[in-house]
């Protein structure tokens, strides 16, 4: 059985104060739930005080990025070895990150390898345009993402995978739960083929794009759906506890 995970990508969201007040508000349910793993991705400039806010409970601290560089002159970045201290988690390879900053599968391969050695644990990220959705190109995309975000990482080391359709994001339009599970089966196969039929049944593989409290069910019933990366609704307290509880519930029943 894989333990069910549930991430809150905040993305450029909330100030420090409206970060501590959003935690603090569904601190006590997120730490009931004890049958899900649940982390929170703010943004740097919160990790301290929500860090406060959640020392002593189950939920965890994940980042939302970083650079695959230990130290040096890379304005802006922050590097693996600085956040192995502060959190647990590290998202790597959203489709923001590809898009808008130019990241290529080379450079979340390298960015995948160093939080590994630092002692992080990834949620890479992966998913299609609607162009190639449409055109029908949705198994060549993530077979080309899968294989060279992977290629030559260790399979002792954990990794969570977050299929995310780009078209999904953000849009209000979620991908039906069959056929998120479909494409969600064709990833765990190919990771199978990469690192081992026991890695791949191993490795918890999660959907996002457009989750809300409203639509979790159809995706985690799914069974090669083991939970999910949640955008918007992770800034609303109700809508986040709310996903969460669900999931609790349906990955415990017989």
């Amino acid at each position: 059985m894989r333990r069910p995970f549930i991430a809150g990508n905040w993305k450029m969201n909330t100030t420090v104060e409206e970060a501590a007040a959003l935690v603090s508000s569904m601190i006590g349910d997120l730490n009931n739930e004890t049958a899900v793993d649940i982390v929170l991705c703010p943004p740097f400039i919160s990790f301290y005080r929500i860090s406060e806010t959640i020392e002593g409970t189950s939920v965890r601290l994940g980042a939302q990025n970083m650079y695959f560089k230990e130290k040096g002159a890379y304005t802006g970045e922050i590097s693996p070895l600085m956040l192995k201290p502060l959190c647990q988690y590290v998202i790597l390879g959203h489709s923001e990150r590809r898009q808008i900053f130019g990241e290529t599968d080379g450079m979340v391969n390298e960015k995948i390898k160093a939080a590994l050695a630092a002692g992080l644990t990834p949620i890479f990220c992966i998913g299609e345009t609607l162009e190639e959705n449409d055109g029908g190109r949705t198994g060549t995309v993530i077979t080309r993402q899968i294989r060279e975000g992977l290629k030559d990482v260790p399979s002792n080391k954990e990794i969570v995978v977050a299929y995310e359709p780009i078209w999904a994001i953000g849009t209000g339009r979620a991908a039906a739960g069959g056929q998120a599970g479909k494409t969600i089966g064709l990833i765990r196969s190919e990771i199978a083929g990469m690192l081992g039929k026991e890695k791949a049944e191993a490795t918890r593989i999660l959907y996002g794009g457009s989750v809300t409290a409203a639509n979790i069910a159809e995706f985690i019933s799914e069974p090669q759906i083991d939970g999910a990366l949640v955008g918007g609704a992770s800034l609303k307290a109700a809508d986040f506890t709310g996903i969460v509880k669900q999931v609790a519930s349906i990955k415990a029943a017989p």
